[in-house]
């Protein structure tokens, strides 16, 4: 007789690489603008990150490689021994808590501006972004980015690699590879913002180069089940154009699947999309799906987790979560017991500061095991 293969559930332990995660729920790399000017993780994000530890998986917010790579005001940075000194403080605080810890590495190419940086951002070709940045003195048109020459080129797949090693330094599991949401390494796999005519633009098997000597020389540096890649299929925002979606990614996991990074990390995924089974049919590793719950829209009430577990029917490893775990920092015991979930203060996600819309998020109260209607607390 032939079985129905049993589908995984949410709650249900996992493994990624050597790590045992007790849950299938990973917090999704989120940018808070709570670091200092300088990019060193503050105390307050330790608290943050700490609170959230029962997550099956923590991928911490993006971290800049490099200062050319900034983007926004007060994001952090994994290129200095401060950054590593800062971020381990973090990491510490996340391990007492029974935590695991990777660190988004993202470079922001053409999203970057002087006024933050003080330098003028990179990017694949001189073609600027069609909005304005935040910027320490308020919203900014942006610039003309300048072309990156192959010494450019090379010396940024250096800076990941050196970013990755300070990230182990620092006592992150891992690190994830930021190729989505229209910053650098996406900024080459799209057509309209890479008009290359080198070996790095041009054809889909030019255009993902970079990307792929980014992920084979941070797996080189620190090995392969320390790595992952967040990808954005089709995803036009910091206006990105893909064009070509259903030829690029398929063509970047061959490229890529037999370099062992631990998980591809796709955003926005659809369970309904073919390009979605293309994806996890190619892709011989751990898959982390980021349920499509829409941009700009409000949060399902379920937070996600209906469209998680489509997506773990569909093929997916693990869910990852953004809003719902930056409003419940006890998601994980939330949606063990059916416990309604706080709502996502907007106004608060980016550039505010401070623990308000941060740390202060309510938690359920201690003594709410079995009740129908249990009460959060503050903390």
């Amino acid at each position: 007789m032939t079985q129905t293969p049993r589908i995984p559930q949410l709650l249900e332990p996992a493994r990624l690489g050597p790590l045992h995660l007790p849950n299938r729920l990973v917090m999704a790399p989120l940018t808070r603008n709570r670091a200092g000017a300088d990019g060193v993780p503050q105390p307050l994000m330790a608290t943050y990150y700490a609170q959230r530890a029962s997550a099956g998986l923590i991928i911490a917010e993006a971290a800049t490689p490099n200062a050319v790579g900034q983007t926004y005001p007060n994001i952090p940075a994994i290129h200095s021994q401060a950054h590593v000194d800062g971020w381990r403080r973090v990491t510490r605080a996340v391990r007492a808590a029974g935590g695991r810890m990777f660190l988004q590495l993202q470079h922001g190419g053409r999203v970057g501006h002087p006024d933050t940086s003080g330098l003028t951002p990179l990017a694949p070709s001189p073609v600027p972004l069609p909005e304005t940045l935040h910027t320490p003195s308020g919203r900014r048109p942006a610039v003309v980015p300048r072309e990156m020459t192959t010494r450019d080129i090379r010396s940024t797949v250096a800076d990941f690699a050196s970013a990755a090693r300070n990230a182990v330094d620092a006592g992150f599991e891992g690190v994830e590879v930021h190729a989505a949401n229209g910053h650098l390494l996406h900024q080459f796999l799209a057509g309209n913002t890479n008009r290359r005519g080198d070996a790095y633009g041009g054809p889909v098997a030019h255009r993902i180069r970079f990307v792929v000597e980014v992920v084979r020389a941070v797996t080189d540096a620190i090995g392969p089940d320390r790595v992952g890649l967040r990808v954005s299929p089709g995803n036009t925002v910091n206006g990105v154009r893909e064009d070509d979606t259903d030829s690029i990614y398929p063509a970047l996991v061959e490229a890529l699947a037999d370099s062992g990074p631990a998980y591809l990390h796709v955003v926005a995924a659809d369970s309904d999309q073919p390009l979605f089974r293309t994806l996890r049919d190619g892709w011989p590793g751990t898959l982390i799906a980021n349920p499509a719950l829409g941009w700009g829209t409000p949060l399902p009430a379920d937070g996600g987790r209906r469209a998680g577990e489509r997506l773990l029917a569909a093929g997916a490893d693990l869910i990852a979560l953004g809003r719902a775990f930056i409003a419940n920092p006890d998601l994980v015991e939330r949606i063990r017991l059916g416990a309604p979930l706080n709502p996502v203060r907007e106004a608060y996600q980016m550039y505010t500061g401070g623990e308000t819309g941060y740390t202060d998020y309510p938690f359920l109260a201690p003594d709410h095991a079995g009740s129908g209607s249990p009460e959060p607390v503050g903390r």
